[in-house]
């Protein structure tokens, strides 16, 4: 093994504890105080969007979310007038949105930051996110975005420039992978860090149920219109299911870990799904086997197929115990509003600064490659993966032009 690697898992999480400290250290002071009421403006209304705003609304005081903005006008007025008929405590008085602050349509996103917005919550499928998150930051707003940040090795390239934009113009940038805001999860990640089972020898991590959704396309609807519909079954929409989904449990390897793997081995394939449009061409199976710099291999398993046993988790193996990932410690509020309650906190100096960016999008990339590898039936590294000449987003979208599903991944042709 590389002499740089042979460092023991505790020096490891020591060193990156102490990494930590001076970047929050010198970030203490670093967000500007705001008091005043936060407006927040939602970028993608769909029932993830609705649901973070939601719970924001949930976590947090002296809010108001006052604009909306999506592709789809449906979609818009829907989310409106779901969050204008919540009258619960909790939500009294949270919600002042007019005509003039809604926006429908693909330039959606940049009429939104074009407004007095203090706050962006992201939401739309993730093939958008790249761009979207560096408009949201050149006009200079901050940001909650929900995973994964990018289906590909040029829009995680674009997303960490970003990331790294955010910090240096203090702004907020936090993401939506809710289980390091579980304190659950926080206090047992603490307790395997500070060597509660010893040295970290292998993880495995399953995300095994069934497809979210396909939708049947209606005679109406555009090529454009039908993928950004049933956006959960293309390639280039979505990621596919070990991008959009499988993230959340590699996640908590790579946070366990102090890092990402350096390289993978991956198989997978299309099991049960008919080849019908509905279905895209996304596969439905993946098996990956991750290695990390010191040896630690993660066994990753995830799939979409109907019928079949929901198996969800993350589990580490160690010199001394076993771990959960999530059994040494107890939740005392919903993640998915602690994240936003951590988000207002750190904007309105309340908390340290927050940017969560990197992290997030080493994660994604980490699904990404396990993606690639399989695709390709090769080995790949990470710096192989980071750094590939792969962008599978269309350059420019328009409802008048065709964007034919693409031929299911084979290996060794992918």
């Amino acid at each position: 093994m590389n002499e740089k690697f042979k460092l023991t898992r505790r020096q490891f999480n020591k060193a990156a504890a102490l990494a930590t400290f001076a970047v929050i250290s010198k970030n203490m002071d670093a967000a500007e105080t705001n008091s005043g009421t936060l407006k927040i403006g939602l970028i993608g209304c769909g029932g993830r969007g609705f649901g973070a705003v939601k719970d924001c609304m949930e976590g947090n005081d002296n809010i108001k979310i006052v604009a909306l903005a999506d592709v789809f006008d449906d979609r818009l007025k829907d989310c409106r007038k779901k969050l204008e008929s919540m009258q619960g405590r909790m939500y009294k008085g949270k919600v002042d949105i007019d005509d003039g602050h809604c926006f429908a349509g693909l330039d959606a996103y940049r009429k939104i930051l074009e407004t007095d917005i203090d706050v962006v919550i992201h939401a739309t499928p993730p093939f958008a996110r790249p761009l979207h998150i560096e408009a949201a930051i050149d006009a200079g707003k901050h940001v909650f975005t929900e995973k994964p940040l990018a289906v590909d090795p040029a829009g995680i390239r674009r997303f960490i420039k970003t990331a790294q934009k955010a910090k240096e113009k203090n702004l907020c940038l936090h993401t939506g992978t809710q289980r390091r805001s579980s304190n659950a999860y926080r206090e047992t990640v603490k307790k395997i860090q500070d060597g509660a089972i010893g040295d970290i020898i292998a993880a495995r991590v399953y995300w095994n149920g069934e497809l979210p959704f396909s939708h049947d396309r209606k005679p109406e609807w555009s090529d454009l219109e039908y993928r950004l519909r049933n956006w959960y079954n293309q390639i280039w929409t979505c990621g596919d299911n070990i991008v959009e989904q499988h993230i959340h449990n590699i996640d908590i390897i790579n946070w366990i870990m102090g890092t990402h793997p350096v390289k993978v081995v991956a198989s997978g394939g299309r099991a049960w799904k008919p080849r019908e449009e509905k279905y895209g061409d996304l596969w439905d199976h993946f098996e990956c086997d991750f290695e990390y710099p010191n040896g630690v291999h993660m066994f990753s398993f995830s799939r979409h197929w109907n019928n079949s046993k929901n198996d969800v988790f993350e589990q580490v193996f160690g010199t001394k115990g076993k771990s959960m990932c999530n059994d040494m410690g107890k939740d005392t509020k919903n993640p998915y509003v602690q994240e936003h309650i951590d988000l207002i906190q750190a904007i309105r100096g309340e908390a340290p600064y927050l940017n969560t960016g990197i992290e997030c999008a080493e994660s994604t990339m980490t699904a990404i490659m396990g993606r690639m590898a399989a695709y390709t039936g090769q080995e790949l590294t990470w710096d192989d993966a980071l750094n590939a000449d792969l962008s599978i987003v269309p350059e420019d979208l328009d409802w008048n032009k065709s964007y034919p599903i693409g031929p299911i991944p084979v290996p060794g042709k992918a």
